[in-house]
């Protein structure tokens, strides 16, 4: 099974031995992952719904160098400093996630690596061997699909 790893460039992952995301088959395994910026600065320092935000779109990014997008992602687990912020969190969450509704857990920890951080999130993703179509042409095709067999079993 081809290996695919992806590499965000931090600091912590030659010292930890891990790698972003990593794709094994049609599967994408999104490492737990903070609000840091290409610099490895903290975005938004103190407000929970701005980092889950930039958490998500740090996960967005992993999973397209993995050749999968939000839309694949089937469970999220959020682990984070101050449970009271669960509303903040939620709302960006679900933001993202209000359609796709993949499976997910909140959990509240002590502390992640750096104190300024208040989430982490972890995602995986099932990409359908689609032959290269977008999630959008995957739907729209599997519609037509069932279209056509109802109008089948209606003969």
């Amino acid at each position: 099974m081809k290996r695919i790893k992806v590499s965000s460039g931090t600091v912590w992952e030659p010292i930890v031995g891990y790698s972003r995301a990593v794709r094994a088959g049609n599967v994408v395994h999104v490492s737990g992952t903070t609000a840091t910026d290409e610099a490895g600065s903290i975005v938004g320092a103190g407000n929970a719904y701005k980092q889950t935000v930039q958490v998500l779109r740090n996960i967005a990014s992993a999973l397209q160098r993995a050749g999968a997008s939000l839309e694949d992602v089937v469970r999220t687990r959020m682990y984070v400093t101050r449970i009271s912020d669960w509303e903040e969190i939620g709302r960006a969450h679900g933001e993202v996630f209000g359609k796709i509704r993949p499976a997910t857990a909140m959990v509240e920890v002590s502390r992640l690596i750096n104190p300024e951080m208040l989430v982490e999130i972890e995602a995986e993703a099932i990409v359908e061997n689609s032959g290269g179509l977008n999630s959008a042409a995957r739907g729209k095709r599997s519609k037509k699909k069932q279209i056509r067999r109802r109008s089948r079993s209606s003969e």
